[in-house]
């Protein structure tokens, strides 16, 4: 008996043990991929390559600012191929005033285009359950956002930037 539950106690003390340590390693990436954003944006202000703000480029794009969560402000942004890569620090969900929550990895890629963000990676809705948004298009008052099918939301929702609320997994 005292055997099985000396095998029992080890083995759901190695099971705590590999949860601690990939839960570190999970950290130790979202910092990385901070401090490589940040590292980016550096360089970019020395080299005098700065990009106007996020917000600003959504706008330029005919997007509501408010689709990424506020802390999410560095990026980088290919005019030729329209490829966006947005950074943000740690994997987050932000609620909207329509009820809507979108959930984000800590990197969002798309291509962007007037009005559209296509060929979306990183970021997802809840419909019930947890579905990959692909697309997001803007068109007067309405806002698009396709995950499997495509919902129709009020643009007004977001229209302001809005804090991320930390989440353990994407």
């Amino acid at each position: 008996m005292d055997q099985i539950l000396n095998k029992v106690g080890s083995y759901w003390i190695g099971q705590k043990a590999n949860k601690e340590i990939n839960s570190v390693g999970d950290d130790i990436n979202s910092l990385s991929n901070s401090i490589e954003g940040g590292a980016k944006w550096l360089v970019n202000k020395i080299k005098g390559n700065m990009q106007k703000p996020l917000p600003e480029l959504l706008k330029e794009y005919n997007l509501p600012i408010g689709i990424f969560p506020r802390d999410a402000t560095n990026y980088e942004f290919n005019e030729e191929t329209g490829k966006l890569t947005v950074f943000i620090p740690t994997i987050c969900e932000v609620g909207y005033k329509d009820s809507s929550v979108l959930r984000f990895f800590t990197t969002v890629t798309g291509y962007l285009e007037k009005g559209k963000l296509a060929d979306i990676e990183g970021m997802k809705t809840k419909v019930m359950i947890w579905i990959k948004v692909t697309c997001i298009t803007s068109d007067g008052s309405k806002l698009y956002v396709t995950a499997g099918m495509k919902k129709t939301r009020n643009r007004e929702a977001y229209g302001v930037s809005r804090d991320g609320v930390s989440i353990d997994k994407f």
